[in-house]
Parts: C-alpha cells; structure tokens; sequence
C-alpha cells in the first residue's frame, strides 16, 4: 500500500531514508506488475533485483536498470527524498514555486531547481487521450506578457502600440462544469484554429460558453453555442457565462507575475501543465497529489533537450 502523508513534516517522516522513498516509487511504478524500462518486458518472471541492491536485472533483454531509469528522475544525482520536497511544493502551491525560492528551501542551486521544476512540469503534461470535456464548457483565450510600456528601453518594440499584443503568446483554456481544465498555447485566435482546439477537446453537442470574439462564429454548427458580451457589460445571463475559465486566468496571470515574474513563450505550456495539473486535482489531499504526479513520471528529459 502506499504511505500517505497531509503535511510536508508528515512526508519526511513517511520517508526518513532514502531507501524509503526508492521503495515507495517502487511500489507505484511497479503497481501493475514489474517491467523492463530498457526494452518492455512486462514478464516478471524475467525481472530479478541483485541482492542487497537497488539494481534490477532483465533477463530478456539482459540490462541492468535503476527503478529511476526512463523517468523524469533518471540520471538524477540528486536524493529522491529531495525530489519528493519538490513535488509537493509544486503540487500544494497554488501559485506554484519559484526556481529561485526551490532553491533556497531545499539547498541546491537556482539551475539544478530550474531543472527540477521543468521536469516535474514535464510530468505533469495533460494526455492528449484523456476522455473529451462534455456537459457544459466554458472556452476562452488570453494573451499573456508583459506591457510594451514596462519593459527596459533596450527591449521595447518601438512599432507596438499599446499593450503590444502582437508580441504577447496567446494561450486557450477550456473548462467543463464540475470537470477538467485544458489550456495551451496557441498559434492565434482565428476561426479555423479556436473551431480545432474545441473539436479536439470537446464532445460534440455539448454547450459550449464563450464570449463574443468571431473566431467562434463556427463552432455552432457542432455545438450549443451560447455567448455573453462583454463589449456590452454582460458577463452572466442565467446560465450562460465565462466567469469560471476566465478566473483561471487570474490565477495564471498572479502566477506569471506574482511568482515567476516572465515566462519565454517556448516554456509557456510547461507552466500552464503546471497550473492545469493542480487544479484537476483539487479535490485529492495533497499526499494524494504528490502520489499522483509520482505515478506519471515515465519519459526521461534531458537537459539538452529542455534548452534546445
């Protein structure tokens, strides 16, 4: 069974060795049954552990292999008790954490947190085969950067007006009533990509809330689609409102500013996974949280491959 914990004092104590949090991963790694990270052997008649090690052996393909080997963790030098600090940080934090504070609070420096945290968002990625929002959906866009009038005069783009949207990342998000949240970047706002991402990620004939941008002109033909205006001060009519996706934002734009400060569009979806992750698990306890984020870490990320 696995240890469950409430509070981080809790955690540590759940795992005062490092053995104790190698065998915990263990545990929810293997839940279905031992297999082989190297070449997929899932006989586990095949898989042996080497005595008095933490070392296992696949004797179809003959390698030997860490339970760390093919996850967000391998070639880690850091303590898994060390990885645990940081999940629960990132999953119990409502506006996340800071590379910078990560750091500080666990005694590493800001690029091995920076490292950390962009795997742990790695892990955190929404499956694109998730079952489709149906029922009620709220679908919004936003543009997120920083105003042109703010930036350092050597950065400012003397051609944008304004809040300069031309340079802002454009993000989506869909929310269905009492269900998930979805959100990522998106190329831009027009009909054909907003009528995509919704078919992608909604069930047909399902209502759809947005307010009155064009660009969703289109989705009445596979939808219910109903709209508020927010050019004409209507924010809710009965039913019909975006107040729900629109407050996901606001809590995105505080964690934009409030904690990480600017964020490249090339990492924007990693944090908005970040985001997306806690809230469609808000209703678990946090030890619960951090099992959950620990029982999809499959799929190494190499640094080279985080900076490319």
């Amino acid at each position: 069974m696995f240890k469950t914990f409430a509070t981080l004092p809790q955690m540590f104590a759940a795992f005062p060795t490092e053995q104790s949090a190698i065998d915990h991963l263990t545990a929810i790694r293997w839940a279905s049954g031992k297999f082989c990270p190297l070449c997929g052997n899932a006989d586990e008649k095949k898989i042996g552990t080497l005595t008095g090690t933490n070392t296992h052996k696949c004797y179809s393909c003959r390698k030997r292999f860490s339970i760390k080997v093919g996850t967000i963790f391998q070639d880690t030098k850091l303590p898994l008790r060390t990885w645990f600090a940081a999940i629960w940080m990132i999953t119990n934090h409502p506006k996340g954490i800071a590379s910078t504070t990560l750091a500080s609070d666990l005694g590493i420096t800001q690029k091995t947190a920076w490292f950390v945290l962009h795997r742990l968002r790695h892990a955190a990625r929404t499956d694109s085969f998730n079952a489709p929002l149906s029922g009620e959906v709220e679908v919004d866009e936003t543009f997120v950067g920083g105003k042109e009038s703010n930036k350092h005069a050597a950065k400012k783009d003397s051609t944008q007006k304004g809040h300069g949207i031309e340079r802002k990342t454009i993000v989506m998000g869909l929310v269905e009533r009492g269900g998930e949240v979805r959100a990522g970047v998106i190329d831009n706002a027009r009909s054909g990509t907003l009528r995509h991402i919704v078919g992608q990620n909604v069930a047909k004939g399902s209502k759809v809330y947005t307010d009155e941008w064009g660009g969703y002109n289109d989705l009445r033909h596979d939808y219910d689609h109903q709209r508020v205006s927010h050019r004409k001060g209507e924010y809710v009519r009965g039913d019909v409102t975006t107040n729900a996706v629109e407050s996901i934002w606001a809590l995105f734009k505080r964690q934009y500013i409030g904690t990480h400060h600017w964020i490249s569009p090339k990492h924007m979806d990693a944090y908005l996974n970040e985001m997306t992750y806690r809230l469609n698990r808000r209703a678990l306890d946090k030890g619960a949280r951090v099992n959950a984020l620990l029982a999809q870490i499959e799929g190494p990320m190499p640094y080279k491959a985080l900076v490319a």
